[in-house]
């Protein structure tokens, strides 16, 4: 979408560019408010933006959990960039004289930060998001698949390739080496690298200290370490520490992720950590709100498994009679997704028709105390998309009026089963 900076998307970035400027237009202060950040025209525009960059990963397969990060991350990216506009345009307000210039002749001298920012360098950093994004999604599978494959990095090896890229080509070690925290792709700006999964027994390991090497080379027009990151590993599609932001955001716990009493005892003492914290702030309301909002939708489509039963068979000629509760179904919406890539959100309100078609795999006692009567798990799988998934389901106990135990069954969480040969290795 963005090879050409859609026209749409560009002229919706222009009109909410002009709005946020209107904005910092209403200053009178001789100094750079660095509140401003939060008006609501300024959150409309980092809104938007970002959005452009979450379009960059609407196909990529990855978790629920890592597309939330991700997305968090693109929220916070933006609005540094925002927080960049308005200081950079902030002088323009003043003439030659150093009198207040007329709205329409403001507007038109900065018509050239809006170029440069929303079009030029939004270009790169979409193309960025989209390869990170692409990357995490993956680094998500390699860690499913834990030490049994070796990573690969690869290239294009095309004309294109950077020479110091190339070098890298076919670097191979285990997922746990370091080497992957510092150089997993994307390496700079339109870096189209990638890593892939390979037998061990087919390739031989590059020794570590080699590969670091070639890594210090590839990466050594980037001199302030801005691309040293793993975007799968630290949930991240742009490194915490980049063009619009300072070195030490690098190793900030706000940064970090960091929330609560943490974010509000942090004492910023710069504009820029300043304008960081406003926009964490922004972010953790906004996902607080969405997520609310999220959660009573589904827990209403949901609502009508309540009154629904199934009988499963448990083995030894014993069935039990599984249904649905309120708890079960928060538990459901609230953990499932962080632990299932195959389940997806409108497969909630169809859990009844999943659980009827699943078939008992075993039971167990708890690991652990708990406090909520859970006393027993039953284990059900079923194949969903292909794929297949474990339902579990609770056995619930509490004692009646009359003194007597009472068991309640219900479906509690659902994860998927990884299959012991994977599909995605053997390159």
């Amino acid at each position: 979408m963005l090879g050409t900076l859609g026209y749409d998307v560009r002229k919706r970035l222009t009109s909410l560019f002009e709005g946020m400027m209107r904005s910092l237009f209403k200053e009178n202060g001789a100094e750079f408010r660095v509140d401003l950040v939060a008006d609501p025209a300024v959150q409309e525009f980092v809104g938007a933006h970002a959005s452009v960059m979450d379009s960059a990963f609407e196909k990529v397969e990855m978790s629920d959990a890592m597309r939330r990060r991700l997305t968090r991350s693109n929220y916070i990216f933006s609005g540094m960039k925002a927080f960049h506009e308005l200081h950079e345009a902030f002088p323009s307000l003043l003439d030659e004289n150093g009198n207040r210039k007329p709205f329409e002749r403001f507007l038109n001298d900065v018509q050239s930060i809006d170029e440069t920012y929303n079009a030029n360098y939004l270009r790169a950093e979409y193309n960025f998001v989209s390869a990170s994004a692409e990357m995490a999604g993956r680094w998500e599978q390699f860690m499913r698949d834990g030490d049994r494959y070796n990573l690969q990095y690869r290239t294009r090896r095309d004309d294109k390739v950077r020479p110091e890229h190339a070098a890298l080509d076919r670097v191979t070690l285990p997922p746990t080496d370091s080497f992957w925290e510092e150089f997993y792709p994307p390496n700079g700006w339109n870096c189209r690298c990638t890593v892939v999964q390979v037998r061990k027994s087919k390739y031989p390991e590059t020794s570590h200290d080699e590969a670091m090497r070639l890594g210090d080379e590839a990466l050594q027009r980037d001199t302030k370490g801005i691309f040293r990151f793993n975007a799968g590993k630290e949930g991240k599609s742009v490194p915490d520490y980049n063009p619009y932001t300072i070195r030490r955001c690098s190793t900030c716990p706000i940064a970090k992720g960091s929330k609560g009493g943490k974010l509000a005892a942090f004492t910023p003492d710069n504009e820029v950590c300043r304008a960081c914290v406003i926009f964490h702030q922004c972010a953790g309301n906004a996902e607080k709100s969405a997520t609310a909002i999220e959660r009573k939708h589904y827990m209403q489509e949901m609502k009508p498994l309540l009154s629904r039963r199934c009988s499963k068979a448990i083995g030894g000629g014993s069935t039990i009679p599984v249904g649905f509760t309120t708890y079960g179904n928060k538990h459901l919406f609230s953990d499932t997704f962080g632990r299932s890539r195959v389940l997806a959100k409108d497969d909630l309100k169809n859990l009844d028709r999943i659980l009827a078609n699943a078939t008992y795999i075993g039971d167990s006692a708890l690991t652990h105390p708990r406090n909520d009567g859970i006393e027993r798990f039953y284990y059900f799988k079923a194949t969903l998309r292909g794929q297949e998934i474990r339902l579990n389901v609770a056995k619930k106990v509490w004692i009646q009026r009359n003194g007597k135990p009472q068991f309640t069954y219900f479906l509690y969480s659902i994860n998927d089963i990884l299959n012991k040969k994977s599909t995605s290795g053997g390159a």
